[in-house]
């Protein structure tokens, strides 16, 4: 055991599992989903489900059951695995099915989580523009320069913050989250009533059929941009569902849940699925419908900018920036992630700048966030058949008698190095690694997890092309097909051998890494809360200024017996709404910073 410590301290962390007092409890993982999944994407996708007309009681029902299935699916898919195995896909992925393949893979998704970065600044930007009288992008690419100048200070800034890892990501997002779900509630409240006279002739609602009926006539209609009948209940389910495919069944956010504590956390995900993709797309779509109706145009020719600002007055600015910085740190994280399991010797944080430099010139072109939703159906498509075969190996195989890793147990009885079997597993993840010639990763890679993928690729394309069912539900028959088949090829491949030797010595090398992890620990010292009064003070008063906002945005709603007293309730909303924010943030970040300073006394 000892004789593998050398390597294992040469390991970038990163590649390591991670240890028990690095560990997060649920609330951090609620703040993390709430800020990504309530987010700038929301006024976007809000916006598309009134485009491709869906009617009103397919929203409420459709959106309700697809992210309970999208909750699900975390929960019971990517948790367990993410909790067992403490690594993220990227390092588990080389685990299972060796450099080349590993390489293909986090490529991928270092491009896809770019440009979905890349279309979250580009979301934000919509926001600053309106500050400084920039015109709306409404071309491919770029035709303002001082745009330009605008999405490279707000990248830059989503950069650094993604660049300091996990915890700053969370905090970030936890501080932001609670407040970006009552902005989005609270804009939807105060535009509703000047929906509600343009619709029905009175600014108040006196019954739930009321809602249905605005709804139908001006949000939800059921027909879509080009006047024929829109789509239904199950392509809204399945919609939702499919939304985030390739964070669940394609087991990305292994990269995140590694850090939970139990498998149960996976829950948390409810946070972002029932008020970022429920609440905040309900609340999108009203939004969007009432900024048109006041300005006289359509929901598709508006930006989240214009959106935002007539909903929610100067916090509307905010509330764009920030949901889509929330986003782009924490797919710019995952871009990170996967460059730097690509490029070994380089640690997270140089290949993290690197890609977001990347990023920012991409978000510089408008199109991109425009494209957001083929891009999110696409690539939950393309990951997919390989979160079938980290399912496939991790759970199946052990239940039918085949042998987990048995490729590089394979590779490793192949005689590739005459030393001990220990070292040379720990040395994988090395920087040492990355030498091996282009020619041995291709001999050494495990083939039936890339022809798995190939074909499993073509499966779900080919069906897509027959147009056998709806593009929604792909990734379902796409996923078991290729659990399916990467079983039966790995079968017939030398997973059905028994690896004895190589199997004890992973378990060595197991044991070696938490010993090293657990002295780690012990110099490093554990994360310590900010009880004091003054703590609870600070948090007191963000929730006050929270309550106020929601409060305010409930009088705005109920209150306005007429259009003169609506227009006398919004602009009160908009005022004290904007300090309310201000508030929020300064006391959060307050209690943030002292939090911070009594863990840097304390270490």
């Amino acid at each position: 055991m000892k004789s593998s410590s050398p390597a294992i301290a040469e390991m970038n962390p990163e590649q390591l599992p991670i240890p028990e007092h690095k560990l997060h409890g649920w609330t951090h993982f609620a703040g993390l989903y709430a800020g990504e999944h309530v987010a700038a994407t929301e006024f976007v996708i809000g916006a598309t489900f009134v485009a491709l007309g869906a009617t009103t009681i397919d929203i409420l029902i459709g959106l309700l059951v697809g992210n309970i299935l999208a909750i699900l699916s975390w929960t019971l898919i990517t948790t367990p695995i993410a909790v067992q195995t403490r690594l993220s896909l990227y390092t588990y992925l080389h685990k299972i099915a060796g450099d080349s393949m590993s390489d293909l893979y986090n490529a991928a998704n270092v491009l896809i989580f770019t440009v979905i970065s890349a279309a979250m600044i580009t979301v934000s930007c919509t926001a600053v523009r309106l500050l400084f009288d920039i015109p709306a992008q409404l071309q491919w690419y770029p035709n303002n320069g001082l745009f330009v100048l605008v999405v490279l200070g707000v990248g830059m800034i989503v950069v650094l913050v993604a660049m300091y890892g996990f915890n700053a990501v969370a905090e970030f997002s936890g501080l932001c989250g609670p407040w970006l779900i009552v902005m989005f509630i609270s804009g939807a409240l105060a535009l509703f009533p000047a929906l509600a006279n343009a619709v029905i002739g009175q600014t108040q609602l006196t019954s739930f059929s009321d809602f249905i009926t605005i709804g139908d006539q001006s949000i939800w209609t059921g027909v879509n941009s080009a006047g024929k009948p829109g789509i239904g209940l199950w392509e809204v389910i399945g919609f939702a569902w499919a939304a985030n495919t390739i964070t669940h069944f394609g087991l990305i956010d292994m990269a995140l849940l590694r850090y939970a504590k139990k498998t149960v956390y996976g829950l948390c995900t409810s946070a972002g699925m029932l008020f970022g993709h429920y609440i905040a797309w309900i609340a999108a779509g009203i939004m969007g419908a009432g900024t048109a109706v006041l300005l006289k145009s359509t929901i598709t020719e508006l930006d989240p900018g214009d959106v935002a600002y007539r909903a929610l007055g100067l916090s509307g600015y905010v509330i764009v920036i920030v949901a889509g910085w929330t986003t782009a740190n924490a797919n710019l994280y995952r871009a990170g992630l996967a460059a730097q399991a690509i490029f070994h010797r380089h640690s997270r944080k140089q290949v993290t700048f690197t890609v977001g430099v990347v990023t920012v010139v991409i978000a510089c072109f408008p199109f991109v966030y425009k494209q957001i939703l083929p891009l999110l159906t696409y690539a939950g498509l393309l990951v997919v058949p390989v979160g079938g075969i980290v399912f496939a190996e991790h759970f199946i195989f052990p239940r039918i008698g085949l042998t987990r890793y048995w490729s590089k147990y394979r590779e490793l009885r192949s005689g590739r190095s005459n030393e001990s079997r220990t070292e040379e597993l720990a040395e994988e993840l090395t920087t040492s690694a990355t030498k091996m010639r282009l020619a041995d990763k291709l001999a050494t890679a495990n083939k039936a997890a890339i022809a798995s993928w190939v074909i499993g690729l073509v499966f779900g394309f080919g069906l897509n092309y027959l147009q056998v069912m709806s593009f929604f539900y792909l990734f379902l028959p796409t996923w078991a097909f290729t659990i399916v088949l990467y079983t039966f090829l790995a079968s017939r491949s030398g997973a059905v051998e028994t690896y004895p030797a190589e199997e004890a010595a992973e378990q060595e090398l197991n044991e070696a890494i938490k010993e090293f992890q657990s002295e780690q620990a012990r110099t490093e010292g554990t994360l310590v809360h900010d009880d004091s009064a003054m703590s609870k003070v600070l948090h007191g008063v963000a929730w006050v200024a929270l309550a106020v906002t929601l409060v305010l945005a409930l009088i705005t709603m109920f209150a306005s017996g007429d259009m003169a007293a609506y227009e006398r309730n919004v602009g009160v909303f908009y005022t004290w709404g904007f300090i309310c924010t201000i508030v929020y943030f300064g006391s959060s970040y307050w209690a943030l910073q002292r939090t911070k300073n009594l863990n840097r006394a304390h270490s």
